[in-house]
């Protein structure tokens, strides 16, 4: 695997791959890699002919008081594991490399509403910083495939608006959700839980399949929320939020509405966690 800096080598090696007419799928990380990152980069080197993984902590995702300084970087190790992965080219920008005028002077891509809500409430400035990098490296890579985990729910349909509103030439792929044993999705900050923590922490997607199950059979979306919220409050959790939306859209629930999700985040201690649950209401 080549690691590289230097867009103009990234542009190079991808201009060759595809003068010999081969596909090139793309994983965009923060690095920090875990078995579920390496689920996504396995399942792009199954999609197309060679596989290019960034590592890029983007400053301009980070608000205020967020975990921008203590996110942890793991180059060394997240190498060895790409090569086993199946990774050939690896990009590691720095953030003058990206933001050479500055943070202050980058042009920003921003995909209205659905960046305003959920976690764009809480986190004021977020996914226009995630359009615009995601935005970025899509035009560094030029990839046929990019993909994504469901995890972050959310972030995944903020990017499928961006690349359909931009007619930008890339199929974006969801892959589900890779758990720990007791239900906790994989995260990076997951590393900064004790094990107690974990342990409370697993409550989150017990707590999803019991509303899912209820709202399933019939019962009220509102009565479900306020009763998880309850539970999960008892567990520990400090909630940021907790709803039921079209899982097609993330409009709120008309009626009719049978394809959902349940899209939730929550404080463990410091940490803050997201998680969701797509299902089907009879």
């Amino acid at each position: 695997m080549f690691t590289t800096q230097d867009i103009a080598q990234i542009r190079e090696q991808i201009r060759l791959w595809k003068r010999q007419g081969e596909t090139v799928a793309f994983v965009p990380t923060m690095g920090n890699l875990h078995l579920g990152h390496m689920t996504l980069v396995k399942e792009a080197a199954q999609r197309a002919d060679h596989v290019v993984v960034s590592i890029f902590v983007n400053p301009l995702q980070f608000g205020q008081n967020e975990d921008l300084d203590a996110y942890p970087r793991t180059l060394s190790a997240d190498q060895a594991a790409l090569v086993e992965a199946g990774a050939e080219l690896l990009f590691t920008p720095t953030p003058a490399i990206i933001y050479p005028k500055g943070m202050e002077l980058q042009t920003f891509v921003e995909v209205p509403k659905i960046s305003d809500e959920l976690c764009g409430a809480s986190r004021p400035g977020h996914f226009r910083g995630v359009a615009t990098i995601v935005c970025k490296l899509f035009n560094i890579v030029q990839p046929d495939i990019a993909v994504f985990g469901n995890k972050d729910f959310q972030q995944l349909m903020v990017i499928k608006t961006m690349v359909e509103d931009l007619s930008l030439p890339i199929e974006i792929v969801g892959i589900d959700t890779i758990r720990e044993p007791s239900g906790l999705a994989m995260s990076s900050r997951n590393g900064y839980l004790s094990d107690e923590q974990k342990q409370q922490a697993a409550t989150l997607k017990q707590t999803m399949d019991a509303m899912a199950e209820a709202i399933s059979q019939g019962q009220d979306v509102e009565q479900a929320v306020s009763e998880a919220g309850q539970q999960l409050s008892q567990a520990g959790f400090k909630l940021d939020y907790l709803s039921v939306r079209n899982a097609a859209n993330l409009h709120p629930i008309g009626a009719d509405d049978k394809q959902l999700v349940i899209l939730a985040a929550a404080y463990m201690g410091s940490t803050r966690l997201i998680d969701n649950l797509c299902f089907t209401r009879n």
